[in-house]
């Protein structure tokens, strides 16, 4: 599951019931805390979703993973983007992981807002996807859809199934800027974008739910 939960500025109630319905093995969120009592924040948050914390928050400027009891992290990693005067500092998560026998890399980012800083961004997320070896899910508030030269980046090699989804904004969605991908090994069993009255209400962004069955 990839969601951008806004900073958790809506319903909580809403979010939390969401995503206990779902009941992902990985979420991966986007704007989650990464200020003053970041820590605490998060784990409460993964808390009441019935989730743990598994990477990210400040050290991946907003970007988390949370992971269910049923997956074991191996290891976890951060990085971040360049900063651009007068932006935000943005970066991307990773956890390698292991769920029933299956191992996977998940990797969680959101780039900027600005179509000249975006690009650049994705090229540094990509490349660091394409060096990690195994199966790779890739999740992000990408700020824009496909046919964009960022989303166009990420794509590239990869799969995904979100063609006649939109996810932006919650209440009348009308784009899609919110986007999974994984590697050819990764069979996409289902994708959705929930669009449950809980989902209007959780967020301005719409979550993405996909089955995926590992290699």
């Amino acid at each position: 599951m990839s969601y951008n939960v806004h900073g958790l500025r809506d319903d909580r109630a809403a979010l939390i019931s969401l995503i206990r319905e779902a009941d992902p093995d990985v979420l991966v969120v986007q704007e989650s805390p990464r200020r003053f009592r970041w820590r605490h924040k998060c784990a409460a948050l993964a808390d009441d979703a019935g989730l743990v914390v598994a990477a990210g928050g400040l050290p991946a400027l907003g970007n988390l993973v949370l992971v269910s009891m049923r997956v074991k992290v191996h290891e976890t990693w951060c990085m971040r983007f360049p900063l651009t005067p007068g932006r935000h500092l943005r970066g991307a998560a990773f956890v390698r992981g292991s769920v029933r026998g299956g191992r996977f890399t998940v990797s969680g980012s959101h780039l900027a807002t600005d179509p000249a800083e975006r690009p650049a961004q994705a090229a540094l997320w990509k490349q660091a996807l394409d060096g990690i070896e195994g199966p790779v899910i890739a999740a992000a508030d990408l700020n824009e859809g496909p046919g964009g030269g960022a989303w166009r980046t990420v794509e590239d090699g990869l799969l995904s199934s979100a063609a006649g989804h939109f996810t932006f904004p919650a209440t009348l969605p009308a784009r899609l800027i919110d986007g999974l991908f994984v590697t050819p090994d990764i069979t996409i069993e289902k994708y959705e974008v929930v669009e449950s009255d809980l989902a209007r209400r959780a967020s301005d962004h719409l979550p993405v739910l996909a089955d995926l069955r590992l290699p």
